[in-house]
């Protein structure tokens, strides 16, 4: 599958601020079963400084600093993806869970993909008792890791509500749990706190799902949001694989991935400071449309300067 996607971010304030300082996540990274064919981001105001990166889980990052008096923020990404979904294993032919756990505990390795980084606490996704309980009864001993890990995700997706209303950015785990309600980065934060808890390496995708309009219905423009599921490590064998909890599903050909990190805070699409204590607005519009893969020459949407 080959999308273009685009994610525009508006930010107003009511006065001017003099001061901006970010750090972007909005570039999507080559990784087995994606390939980045074109990609452009723009900011209006023009920043005064500009940085291209790659931060320590080989994420894609650009750092961006306004010196100028400004009363508007537009952060305008634009890519093109090739996504082509692994054949999963058969989820009884992978190790037990004990045994992923003892690997991830004795590893030898610091590198960006080792599951070592995964299966400790994190700044979002603390270790939570009824997480681990929840999750628990998903693996008793001597169950495959993959086989107890898709069980998780439908159970999250049945026993969970999806309620954009319930949590913002800043819920805690223990708050998700104790509602049962959420979005997909709640669904994800819960599913990793538990696996965690039983000591299996997880870790927080944040990326695009490709929706479709009800039958009938014209697609509208900005109709998409971000998303985000989870990605279990099953061994030195298989590796990484990615469940999403939201939607009881696997990560396949509909999933673009953006970044990866132990949980949201790694992998927030804009993060930073500015010199500001008014209010301000948001506004976020997300596009993913599938594109004819004979296509030679992907464009990348030309961005539009804020009104």
């Amino acid at each position: 599958m080959i999308y273009e996607v685009t994610h525009v971010t508006r930010y107003h304030y009511r006065a001017t601020v003099p001061v901006t300082r970010n750090m972007l996540h909005l570039t999507p990274v080559d990784r087995p079963g994606q390939r980045v064919l074109a990609t452009s981001l723009v900011v209006d105001p023009r920043p005064a400084e500009r940085s291209e990166g790659v931060d320590f889980f080989g994420n894609r990052t650009t750092r961006i600093t306004l010196r100028t008096p400004h009363a508007f923020l537009e952060i305008h990404a634009a890519s093109t993806v090739s996504v082509v979904a692994r054949d999963l294993p058969r989820p009884g032919s992978t190790p037990t869970w004990e045994t992923i756990a003892d690997l991830a505990a004795t590893g030898f390795s610091l590198a960006p993909e080792d599951p070592v980084h995964y299966v400790f606490p994190s700044r979002s996704v603390p270790l939570v008792d009824e997480a681990t309980t929840y999750a628990a009864r998903s693996f008793p001993p001597g169950r495959r890791i993959l086989d107890g890990a898709v069980e998780l995700n439908r159970r999250i997706r049945s026993d969970f509500a999806y309620d954009p209303t319930a949590t913002d950015v800043t819920t805690p785990v223990a708050k998700v749990f104790a509602g049962r309600r959420g979005v997909c980065q709640d669904f994800a934060h819960a599913m990793i706190s538990g696996l965690r808890g039983l000591g299996l390496p997880a870790r927080y995708v944040s990326g695009y799902l490709r929706t479709e309009p009800p039958p009938g219905r014209p697609r509208l423009a900005g109709a998409d949001a971000t998303h985000a599921w989870v990605e279990i490590w099953c061994g030195p064998a298989e590796g990484w694989i990615g469940l999403d909890p939201t939607n009881a599903i696997a990560a396949g050909d509909s999933h673009v991935v953006l970044a990866v990190g132990r949980d949201y805070a790694d992998v927030s699409p804009v993060d930073g400071v500015i010199v500001y204590s008014g209010p301000q607005g948001l506004s976020v519009g997300v596009d993913v449309v599938e594109v004819d893969p004979a296509r030679t020459n992907p464009r990348v949407l030309a961005p539009k300067r804020a009104e």
